[in-house]
């Protein structure tokens, strides 16, 4: 699936409220909501990296490969006997990758692709790096419990680099 408009992928950011990750679970021990946790990483990012906005938006749709997932519950990396551990987690990427290469640029997809693998022996580039800023953002969202706002505040960021990429599209 790919998403054409930052109203496609609001609502599918929307439909992760409630929705828990099967592999991850929260400071209380309880699975992680995966909606605040896109909300917890990107908010980390931006406190981090304020002016790498996709970055930031990388942090807001990382997870949403698991509600694209043709088969619920099928191939989730649980890290249970069964379940695929990493390379799940990185087909799940793969998925939201290609989900928002579209519309928000490659170099979010590259990002949201290569979080799931960062830090595990690969030759340090500045796209790794920044690869590795998302996955600790996201590790850390686990654990955090801060309040990280609402999605709606990041509708704005959403269209702006929609909209810079769809002018690099035209230009390419």
């Amino acid at each position: 699936m790919e998403l054409r408009s930052v109203e496609e992928l609001m609502d599918l950011l929307y439909a992760c409220r409630g929705a828990a990750a099967p592999d991850r679970l929260g400071r209380d021990g309880h699975r992680a909501d995966l909606h605040d946790h896109a909300l917890r990483t990107a908010a980390l990012l931006r406190r981090r990296r304020p002016a790498d906005k996709e970055l930031q938006v990388a942090g807001l749709v990382h997870g949403i490969g698991r509600l694209l997932d043709p088969a619920p519950g099928a191939g989730s990396a649980t890290g249970a006997a069964g379940g695929g551990g990493a390379e799940d987690v990185a087909a799940l990427a793969d998925r939201a990758a290609d989900a928002v290469r579209g519309l928000l640029g490659e170099r979010v997809a590259r990002l949201v692709r290569r979080q799931a693998v960062a830090g595990e022996g690969r030759r340090a580039d500045p796209v790794d790096e920044d690869a590795l800023a998302l996955r600790q953002a996201r590790e850390e969202a686990r654990a955090d419990g801060s309040d990280a706002g609402v999605l709606e505040d990041w509708r704005t960021l959403l269209e702006l680099v929609a909209a810079r990429n769809s002018r690099l599209g035209a230009v390419d």
